[in-house]
């Protein structure tokens, strides 16, 4: 099915020798979409389940659990019952990755490339097009639950992104320790004033967390609340909430015999110390520990669709949202990279590449192998086209997402992605085409000579440890107008600032701490010589960002 939105430069490349092949493909995904709409009554059903920080070859590889020491049975029968992506890339840390898969865009377009910490005072722009708003306005119900991580003012809450319903944190874990609890254990000192006062100290407001909201709980175009409070108490119940209000989400809409879209981004993790308990594996690492009771949660969900008559018209995909944090991680998180180098924040494969699984019956062969190449970002109009509803893309703007029905409905080789752009926050880093690899940042030495040694291959060099020169450097004009190409299509449609505002405004039970935070800001705006909105909507140069530095406990 032709779309007529805006593409990356690269797609056209592609596109241009295989439009007979892709037209000759659609004519025949169309008629066979039809017939399972027919069949069900509804186009299917789409639920996306996206957690943190894992290697590729963690989860849907029994030989690799075992090494690793824990089992995740429900997540390998996803991949022997539907497809596992060998193939499928992220963003390299969770801000950018959340973006990217809900906009179908890299987020460097739109000011999200780099993660955020409170407080934001900004987030995902209004104008920005979620998956949620294009299913929305095809018939679908819609809901998001648990990690968001997409902003703090209002245009940036789910449920003012096209959610139905959601429950939500708009910031990352790290805030479940950002409370007295965590204070008093040092595991975040000063963030609860719980140290003595300091005689010394003027600033008496200087690098405080105070009136932080931990989860928000919304409905679209009726209500914004804050759901519980700031501790660890209520952190350690918003998954099994998100996981019940999911199930019901379900039911409710196959009563109604309504499509649904819905995203639950589990929380998995927690910063604060584990509750005293048996361990659940031989790791007893805490991600081993996570991803052991969510397996059992996916294993209940896909029962409960096959119990509800429905598991033919949904679309599971289960993923993580980028590599593991084998960067100053917590202590015994237990996380490693495996079969590629690098993790968390690194344009290597480690950082990007990701575990991936999709189940359809009777849609998706069983024991799929997908080896073609996906980007997160291809979700979005995939769903989009699933959906019918990719005449609500926006067609003023860069769509980084390719459709990849085919993919999923025919199997290997059907793909139509054969290159990747891997940003680190504003910046470039790297660039995949077909096995070949292209660092464009890193410590290769010659770089302004053209004579940089940062070309891969990915086959014979997966972990990225032996960059070629002489054997590879053929191919640097060719590298060159894909970053070309790349670049001037950025020019012809820039890329915006992230949405800037008050945080936690709109909030109809905010505790009065938390209306402070804006009652301040607009006494300063008062009595400062400057309009400090000013400097909160200053982009800063990209060489002093602290938070271009994604490698961080994210």
């Amino acid at each position: 099915m032709p779309d007529n939105f805006v593409h990356d430069a690269e797609y056209y490349v592609v596109e241009v020798q295989n439009k007979e092949k892709w037209a000759a493909e659609d004519k025949d995904l169309d008629a066979r979409l039809a017939e399972l709409q027919e069949k069900h009554g509804t186009p299917p059903n789409i639920i996306h389940i996206m957690f943190d920080d894992l290697a590729f070859g963690d989860l849907g590889i029994p030989a690799m659990a075992a090494i690793r020491g824990f089992n995740t049975p429900n997540i390998d029968r996803m991949a022997q019952e539907g497809a596992l992506f060998t193939r499928m890339y992220t963003e390299p840390a969770c801000t950018p990755s959340r973006a990217a898969v809900i906009t179908g865009r890299h987020p460097v377009r739109y000011g999200m490339g780099a993660v955020d910490w409170p407080l934001i005072f900004g987030g995902l722009a209004d104008e920005e097009v979620t998956t949620a708003e294009v299913l929305s306005e095809a018939g679908y119900a819609t809901a998001f639950y648990a990690k968001w991580h997409l902003g703090d003012i209002p245009e940036s809450y789910c449920h003012n992104q096209g959610f139905d319903e959601a429950l939500f944190l708009p910031y990352n874990q790290v805030s479940s320790i950002w409370n007295p609890v965590g204070d008093a254990a040092n595991a975040a000192p000063g963030s609860a004033h719980m140290r003595k006062d300091n005689w010394n100290e003027i600033d008496k407001q200087a690098l405080r967390g105070e009136g932080l909201v931990l989860a928000i709980d919304g409905k679209k175009g009726e209500f914004t609340r804050e759901w519980g409070t700031p501790d660890p108490q209520t952190y350690d119940k918003i998954d099994l909430e998100c996981e019940q209000r999911l199930m019901d989400f379900v039911h409710r809409n196959v009563d109604a015999k309504k499509p649904f879209f819905v995203s639950y981004w589990p929380n998995l993790m927690d910063f604060s110390p584990p509750p005293i308990e048996p361990k659940k594996s031989y790791n007893g690492g805490t991600m081993a520990e996570a991803l052991v009771r969510l397996d059992g949660f996916i294993g209940e969900l896909m029962d409960e669709l096959q119990k509800l008559g429905i598991a033919e018209n949904t679309l599971l995909v289960v993923m993580a949202d980028n590599g593991p944090m084998v960067h100053n991680p917590p202590s015994l998180f237990g996380m490693a990279d495996t079969i590629f180098r690098g993790g968390k924040g690194d344009v290597t494969e480690g950082g990007v590449r990701v575990p991936a699984f999709a189940w359809w019956p009777g849609v998706i062969k069983p024991g799929t192998i997908l080896n073609d190449m996906v980007h997160e970002t291809d979700l979005f109009t995939t769903f989009a086209r699933l959906g019918g509803a990719t005449e609500n893309i926006p067609t003023d703007r860069v769509i980084d997402g390719v459709d990849q029905t085919s993919l999923l409905m025919n199997g290997d080789a059907y793909g139509r992605r054969d290159w990747v752009f891997i940003y680190t926050g504003d910046e470039l880093g790297a660039t995949v085409k077909g096995r070949y690899k292209r660092h464009w940042i890193g410590p290769e030495s010659g770089e302004g000579a053209g004579t940089s040694a940062a070309f891969y291959d990915l086959i014979t060099d997966p972990r990225e440890t032996s960059p070629k020169l002489a054997s590879l450097i053929y191919q640097s004009g060719q590298w060159d107008r894909m970053l070309i190409r790349h670049t001037m299509w950025k020019e012809k449609y820039p890329d915006k600032p992230k949405a800037r505002g008050i945080p936690f405004t709109g909030i109809e039970n905010a505790r009065p701490e938390t209306i402070a935070i804006g009652e301040r800001f607009e006494q300063l705006r008062e009595e400062f010589p400057f309009d400090p909105l000013e400097f909160i909507k200053f982009n800063m140069p990209d060489k002093l960002k602290v938070t271009q530095r994604v490698d961080q406990v994210d």
